[in-house]
C-alpha cells in the first residue's frame, strides 16, 4: 500500500500542489534499513513524543539478533513481526536507548510474552505525523498520530472478538530495567519506566513517566509480571502464561523489571474502534497527565493527525524548491524531515523539566528546554541548518545548553534527558554556540555561555569533566597516547585533540567578540597545535607517544569501518588527516602546497578511503573549493556522493543518520551551499540539485537560482553582482539575499 500511495503521489504533475504541501514528498521509510536506524513512526518536529512500531524482537533485544544485527532503533523494515508501538523512541542514533512503553491491541486471551502477543503485519503506511499497519494475526488496524508530548492510537477490530489493549513495560531498547504501574480506573493507567546508560556508558538512569487513557471502559483490568511472586498485592486470581503470571486485581500498584498492564474489553462487534491516548513526561506522572490534557484532551484522532501533518508542512515549507526530479524532491524533503526530528523538547507544558545531572525539577521560563544533543554529530551541519532557517528553535537550543552549564557546570557533549553520556569526542557545544552568535542569534545569556566555554578550556584535567586530558594539550599542544581512554574504543588521543582545536578556534573568535584579546590569542595558539600530529614523512596525522615521537609502525588505513586503532575514534588516519577545517590554508601550506594537497585529498576518494557514513571526513568534498581552479572537484564529488549514497529506498541513507547529520549533509548539498567549518560563519558553494531554492530566514527570503544546464559552475552572482569566489560569509548571504549560479555541462 505504501508503494501504491507513493506511485499515486508521483503521478500528480501539478508542482504548485507539492510546493504548498512539502510533507507529501516525505517518505519516512527511507533510512529504515542498512543501519541508518531512522524510524517511520508518528512524530512532530522536535517532538518529545514519537509513536514508533516496535519490530525488533531478537533473542538478545538490546544487543544482537540471530542474524548478528545490532539493534539501536525499535524498527527495521526488513523485520515483519511487531509487538506494538513504542513511545518516545529516538531516530538515527548509534546505540540502543528508549523505545519503551509498548502498547499492543490483541484478540483472544491476554498473553504477556511478546513472542505470544506479537503479530506479523501488512499494509504499512507512513506520512509525517501518522503511521498505520494491519496486525494480520488479529485483524486489527493499528494507527498512530502524535502531538509534541502526547499521542493517540486508533485500533479498529475489523473481525471483532475478545479485544485487549496491552501496555508492556518489560520490553524496550534501553539497557536499564525497572518500572512501576498504577491502575487509576477502568479506562486509565499511569506509571514509570527507567531508561539510561546510552552506549553502555556509566551515566545515571532517568525515568520516563506516562498516563494512558482508553476511550471505552474495560470489562476487566490487571497486571502481569515475569516473577511468580507479587509483593504487597493480594491477587484475586492468577494464571500461568509461560514464565509470566497474570494478576486480575483492583490493587493500585505494581513494580518490577518485566511488568505490564492489560485492559480486557470483552467481546466487541466487527468494526469496533477503540482509541488509546498516551501522555509522557520526564518530570512526573502529574506532568504527563497535564501534557495529555493540554495537547489531546477531547480532540479526535483525525483532528490530531491533521494538525500534525499541517505542522510538518509549515516546518518543511521554510525551504521551498523548484525543479529537480521526483526522487530529488523526495530525498530532499525526507532529509529535512529527519534533520528536524532531534533535538527534542524536554520541558512539559508547564515549563518543568529534569535539571541536568541533579534529578531536581527545573523551570524553563519563556523558552522550550531541549534534549538529545548529539553534538559531535550535529555541530557540523544540523545546527547550522537550524540557525539559517529555524532561528527561534536554535535560540531555544542554545538557551538549553547554557542552562545545562549553569546546572552542573559544563556545556553538553552528548546529552540525553538531563544526563551527559560522554559519547564521542571534543567540546562541540562551543562551536555550535559561537557559530550561531556570529550569525546574529544573541538572545541568550552570553556571559554565562562564555564562562562555561572558558571553564572547559582552562580547568585542569583532574577537575575537568569535559576535557580530562587537557593538561598535556595545554602544556605541549597535543595529547599523548595512553593518557586517557574514554570508552570501549580505547585511546583516541588524535581525535580528541583535533576536536579541541576546532572548539578552541571557535572560542578564540568568541573571546574577541567579548573583548578578551589575550585569551583569544591563547586560543588561536592552541588551535594551531594540529601541526604536532601531521607527519610530513607519512603525509598523514599520526598518534604521538609520551616521548613526543610518533607511535610504532603506521598504517593510515587502520581504524576504517569502525574498527579500533590507536589514536583515532571511528575512523582511520585518512578520515582525520584533513580534519583541520579552521586552518585549511595552513594545512595546504604544511602539506607542501596546493598541488600536493589536492593530489593527496583526491587520492582519498580514488582509493576508497573516504567514509560517507561517519562524521570526521564529512566536509572533505568541499575542501577542493579552497584551492583556486579545483572547485570543479567539489561539484563533481558532491553530485557523485549524492547519487551513490542517497536514494528513495529504505537503505537510502549512507549509514547511521546520527540524529539528522547525514540527512542535513544532503539537504545543504542539494541546495548548493555547505557550512564548511563549525564555529565559522561561512559556506562553500556547489552545484544545487534544483533550479530554485527559497529559504525563509530572520532577514527575509534567501533565493538560490541556476541559469543554464550542467553539473559545473562557470559563474556566480551574489545580489546581482558577479563574484570570483566559492566561499561566502553568512553576512554576505543574508545581506544580498540572492545567489545565481551559472552552470555548464563540461569543464
Amino acid at each position: 500500500m505504501r508503494r501504491l500511495l507513493l506511485t499515486l503521489f508521483a503521478t500528480i504533475s501539478c508542482f504548485g500542489l507539492w510546493a504548498s504541501e512539502p510533507a507529501k514528498w516525505v517518505d519516512p521509510f527511507i533510512g529504515t534499513a542498512d543501519y541508518s536506524v531512522t524510524h517511520p513512526g508518528a512524530v512532530v518536529p522536535h517532538g518529545m513524543m514519537a509513536v514508533v512500531p516496535f519490530n525488533v524482537t531478537g533473542s538478545e533485544l538490546n544487543r544482537y539478533d540471530k542474524d548478528n544485527r545490532w539493534w539501536s532503533a525499535p524498527y527495521d523494515i526488513r523485520n515483519k513481526y511487531s509487538v506494538g508501538f513504542a513511545h518516545g523512541a529516538l531516530s538515527g542514533v548509534g546505540c540502543p536507548e528508549l523505545g519503551a512503553i509498548i502498547t499492543m491491541a490483541t484478540v483472544g486471551d491476554v498473553m504477556p510474552d511478546r513472542y505470544d502477543h506479537g503479530s506479523t503485519y501488512v499494509d504499512e503506511v507512513a506520512v509525517p505525523g501518522y503511521y498505520a499497519t494491519m496486525y494480520d494475526k488479529y485483524g486489527v488496524r493499528a494507527e498512530a498520530t502524535a502531538t509534541q508530548r502526547a499521542s493517540i492510537e486508533r485500533y479498529t477490530f475489523t473481525d471483532g472478538g475478545k479485544a485487549n489493549i496491552l501496555i508492556n513495560l518489560g520490553t524496550s531498547l534501553s539497557n536499564e530495567t525497572g518500572a512501576m504501574l498504577r491502575r487509576v480506573s477502568d479506562t486509565e493507567v499511569e506509571g514509570m519506566r527507567l531508561l539510561g546508560t546510552f552506549c553502555y556508558t556509566n551515566q545515571a538512569v532517568f525515568p520516563v513517566y506516562f498516563v494512558a487513557r482508553l476511550s471505552r471502559k474495560a470489562e476487566s483490568t490487571g497486571y502481569w509480571k515475569l516473577q511468580p511472586e507479587m509483593t504487597g498485592v493480594e491477587a484475586q486470581w492468577s494464571g500461568d502464561s509461560g514464565e509470566y503470571k497474570l494478576y486480575r486485581s483492583y490493587a493500585r500498584e505494581m513494580m518490577g523489571n518485566d511488568i505490564g498492564f492489560y485492559f480486557a474489553l470483552g467481546d466487541v462487534e466487527p468494526g469496533t474502534v477503540v482509541e488509546l491516548q498516551v501522555g509522557i513526561s520526564y518530570t512526573s506522572i502529574e506532568n504527563a497527565r497535564k501534557n495529555l490534557e493540554a495537547e489531546v484532551a477531547r480532540r479526535s484522532f483525525d483532528e490530531v493527525r491533521t494538525t500534525a501533518y499541517n505542522t510538518w508542512n509549515e516546518a518543511l515549507g521554510k525551504i521551498r524548491i523548484e525543479g529537480g526530479s521526483d526522487d530529488d524532491r523526495t530525498i530532499f524533503y525526507t532529509g529535512l524531515y529527519h534533520a528536524l526530528l532531534h533535538p527534542n523538547i524536554l520541558s512539559d507544558v508547564n515549563g518543568e523539566y529534569p535539571a541536568m545531572e541533579s534529578g531536581a525539577t527545573g523551570l524553563a521560563k519563556g523558552y522550550n528546554r531541549y534534549t538529545v544533543f548529539s553534538l559531535w554529530d550535529t555541530y557540523r551541519n544540523v545546527h547550522q541548518l537550524l540557525t539559517l532557517a529555524y532561528p527561534d528553535v536554535q535560540t531555544d537550543m542554545i538557551r538549553s545548553m547554557v542552562a545545562m552549564s549553569q546546572e552542573w557546570g559544563w556545556l553538553p557533549r552528548w546529552e540525553l534527558y538531563g544526563r551527559e553520556t560522554f559519547t564521542m569526542e571534543g567540546d562541540p557545544a562551543i562551536p555550535v554556540i559561537v557559530d550561531s552568535y556570529l550569525k546574529g542569534l544573541r538572545d541568550f545569556d552570553v556571559e554565562a555561555a562564555y564562562a562555561a566555554m572558558k571553564r572547559s578550556a582552562t580547568t585542569p584535567g583532574k577537575s575537568n569533566t569535559m576535557r580530562p586530558d587537557i593538561d598535556p594539550y595545554i602544556e605541549r599542544g597535543y595529547i599523548p597516547v595512553g593518557l586517557f581512554a574514554q570508552d570501549m574504543s580505547g585511546d583516541n588521543s588524535v581525535s580528541h585533540a583535533l576536536e579541541y582545536y576546532v572548539a578552541d578556534n571557535a572560542l578564540a573568535s568568541f573571546a574577541r567578540e567579548m573583548g578578551d584579546t589575550k585569551f583569544a590569542q591563547e586560543m588561536e595558539r592552541r588551535a594551531s597545535g594540529w601541526r604536532h600530529y601531521y607527519s610530513k614523512a607519512d603525509g598523514a596525522m599520526r598518534p604521538i607517544g609520551e616521548d613526543g615521537k610518533y607511535v610504532g609502525e603506521f598504517d593510515p588505513t587502520a581504524g576504517a569501518n569502525f574498527s579500533n586503532t590507536i589514536g583515532f575514534h571511528e575512523g582511520s588516519s585518512w578520515n582525520y588527516t584533513f580534519f583541520v577545517p579552521h586552518d585549511v590554508e595552513g594545512l595546504i601550506k604544511y602539506m607542501g602546497g596546493s598541488k600536493v594537497f589536492t593530489k593527496k585529498l583526491w587520492s582519498v576518494f580514488e582509493n576508497g578511503y573516504y567514509d560517507p557514513t561517519n562524521e570526521p571526513d564529512i566536509a572533505y568534498p568541499y575542501l577542493f573549493s579552497r584551492v583556486r581552479g579545483e572547485e570543479w572537484r567539489t561539484q563533481q564529488l558532491v553530485k557523485q556522493l549524492l547519487d551513490e549514497n542517497y536514494s528513495t529506498t529504505p537503505d537510502g541513507l549512507p549509514g547511521n543518520d546520527d540524529t539528522g547529520t547525514m540527512s542535513a549533509w544532503a539537504v545543504f548539498s542539494m541546495m548548493g551551499l555547505y557550512p564548511d567549518c563549525p564555529g565559522e560563519p561561512y559556506y562553500t558553494l556547489t552545484t544545487p540539485r534544483f533550479s530554485k531554492v527559497e529559504i525563509d530566514t530572520d532577514h527575509g527570503t534567501l533565493t538560490i537560482t541556476t541559469e543554464g544546464e550542467g553539473d559545473y559552475i562557470s559563474g556566480i552572482e551574489l545580489g546581482g553582482k558577479p563574484i570570483n569566489k566559492y566561499r561566502i560569509s553568512h553576512e554576505e548571504l543574508i545581506k544580498n539575499k540572492e545567489i545565481k549560479l551559472i552552470l555548464k555541462s563540461n569543464l
